[in-house]
């Protein structure tokens, strides 16, 4: 939901070519047919294909958490590796998908974000040869181009708001989007309950309260919380949460990813674990 300024980038334009292997319009199912056996009749749209990792001169690299493509009925690509969201057009040959033009947002990005982007840059130009394997709600893709480096994707459902462990991933304010302050990844997490209640930790503190749901709106009443003092960036991230979950808000989900926007601009940015873990 976070708002970024758009922007051309070469380095994160191979992820079109990525992209571009879920409009295969081969005449198959695309399914597979259980047995596990690798298909070329590729149909890859309505697909969430969550990356997994990215091998690139027989060196492997796990992809960033949310990192992903998805593809429509129109053959738009549009996805996230871990960082920046990019949107693409694309046409396909058989099992071989061509990049089209494409553009991503310009959001600063963790270190080993970047290189992973970066990397994906190099390997993920010209042509690509896209393989399918697994079962219709477990398949597998790799996506090889001519070198033989080659990216690894799985399909994973959708994550429900009610009973999923959201973990805080970023901050916004207005249209300014940041990484959570140094130190502070991985401790501020919330889940929601089907009775109306949220509980969780703001990356000091622990709390619980009451939200509830109507529409795309979660109003939340008074949090409850532990009154711990902590070092310095985790009661930074904790004021600037507290300032998100207040009153009434909306709220996006985008697959595994979840965006709620307070009345006054700040906004967080949540996502669940893999569906496997």
């Amino acid at each position: 939901m976070a708002m970024y300024k758009q922007r051309m980038a070469v380095s994160v334009l191979a992820l079109f070519t990525l992209a571009a292997c879920g409009t295969e319009s081969g005449s198959g199912s695309g399914s597979g047919d259980g047995s596990g056996t690798v298909r070329t009749d590729l149909s890859l749209s309505g697909v969430h294909w969550s990356v997994s990792s990215l091998t690139v001169g027989g060196e492997k690299t796990t992809a960033p958490a949310g990192a992903h493509v998805s593809i429509d009925s129109a053959g738009k690509a549009t996805g996230n590796l871990g960082c920046n969201r990019f949107t693409a057009d694309l046409r396909t040959d058989g099992d071989k998908v061509t990049v089209g033009q494409g553009t991503t947002t310009g959001m600063a990005c963790a270190k080993d974000v970047q290189e992973f982007e970066n990397a994906m840059g190099k390997a993920f130009r010209g042509e690509l040869k896209a393989a399918v394997a697994g079962r219709s709600e477990e398949k597998t893709l790799t996506l090889t181009t001519a070198q033989g480096d080659s990216i690894a994707l799985t399909s994973e459902p959708s994550a429900p708001l009610t009973g999923t462990s959201w973990k805080v991933t970023g901050l916004v304010s207005g249209s300014a989007a940041s990484s959570l302050p140094s130190g502070t990844e991985n401790k501020a997490h919330f889940t929601f309950a089907k009775d109306g209640s949220v509980e969780g930790n703001l990356g000091c503190n622990s709390f619980h309260g009451k939200a509830a749901v109507s529409g795309s709106k979660l109003t939340f009443g008074p949090l409850a919380s532990t009154r711990k003092m902590c070092a310095g960036p985790e009661m930074e991230l904790e004021r600037a949460l507290l300032g998100v979950l207040e009153g009434t808000t909306t709220y996006e989900i985008d697959h595994r990813s979840l965006s709620i926007k307070a009345g006054s601009g700040k906004a967080l940015d949540a996502s669940a674990p893999a569906a496997k873990d």
